[in-house]
């Protein structure tokens, strides 16, 4: 069970991490897939694939499903929150806006969570919380820079990304009522089952994906990193830090994931780190530690100085 503080530990720190790194891959498939691709029909083969990947798994591990419509109805509402509606809207989005403008508008998602959370009486509104969402969206507008300017046609997309974020801020407060019994492999490999069957005829009657020409081989290996990586893999790690850190907590990913994207590109492509990348990212470093909290609670802790006396 999340603990009553709200606070993180090192280990869900070190999986926020993985998870930053796992998501933020999908923006750069999804620019990849979206070429050959409608949104749909991504988003469908998304769920299948991940489903496909994660059902042995859930085999070896002895998990049982639901036994009831009752049983099935947490992770169905799961499904639609936090992938049918927030993958289909931020890959439409990502037709009218670039990738690095759309990790941005993720990047909202912790301040709709803390709101969505107060507004269910789940969680108090802490000012400190809030004051940090902000000022890690402020860190993550400066890491990107020029990628804030957008032209007339983008509003759309804008508009689609952002509600994409407040379906994530939904699906936090329907993941804080998960049955907690439910290991994270079967939430993952359960929520994704639902999202492939709510998917499936929406994707057939808008697309008609067996219309299509088959894709390029390296659009399939965009397919199948995002399947694996970036949705199976991803929402084992998810649903573990869910169930240990709480909802709002694990929402925090989105403001990490600009800063892994940054790294892996300097790491793994060679790419050039700017000042104000580095300024961008302390920034955001100095946020999440504001939402932890616990820097705050150690100043307030340290024993005062000693005044001189006169004698």
């Amino acid at each position: 069970m999340p603990s009553a503080d709200n606070w993180i530990d090192r280990r869900d720190w070190g999986l926020l991490v993985l998870l930053s790194v796992l998501w933020g891959g999908s923006f750069f498939f999804n620019g990849v897939i979206l070429r050959e691709l409608p949104p749909l029909t991504l988003v469908l083969l998304r769920v299948v694939l991940g489903t496909i990947i994660l059902l042995p798994l859930l085999r070896a591990a002895g998990i049982e499903f639901p036994r009831s419509l009752s049983g099935w109805a947490p992770f169905v509402a799961m499904g639609l929150f936090n992938n049918v509606l927030p993958f289909a809207l931020i890959v439409f989005g990502q037709t009218y806006i670039p990738s690095g403008l759309a990790s941005i508008l993720n990047a909202t998602t912790p301040l709709f969570a803390v709101v969505v959370m107060a507004a269910a009486g789940e969680e108090r509104l802490q000012a400190r919380r809030v004051a940090g969402v902000l000022v890690g969206l402020i860190g993550v507008a400066i890491l990107h820079g020029d990628a804030l300017g957008f032209e007339s046609r983008q509003g759309i997309g804008i508009l689609l990304c952002l509600a994409g974020a407040f379906s994530y801020g939904i699906a936090a407060l329907v993941g804080r009522r998960l049955p907690q019994r439910v290991p994270p492999l079967g939430t993952a490999t359960f929520q994704m089952m639902a999202s492939a069957v709510l998917m499936a005829p929406i994707a057939a009657v808008v697309d008609r994906p067996w219309l299509l020409p088959m894709p390029h081989p390296a659009t399939w290996l965009a397919v199948l990193g995002l399947a694996a990586l970036s949705t199976a893999l991803a929402y084992i790690v998810f649903f573990q830090i869910l169930q240990r850190s709480g909802a709002t907590n694990v929402m925090l990913v989105t403001l990490l994931i600009p800063v892994t994207a940054m790294l892996l590109g300097y790491l793994v492509l060679g790419e050039p780190i700017a000042l104000r990348e580095v300024i961008g990212a302390l920034v955001i470093a100095s946020a999440l530690l504001l939402i932890d909290g616990r820097v705050l609670v150690w100043f307030s802790r340290a024993p005062a100085s000693t005044p001189y006396t006169i004698r």
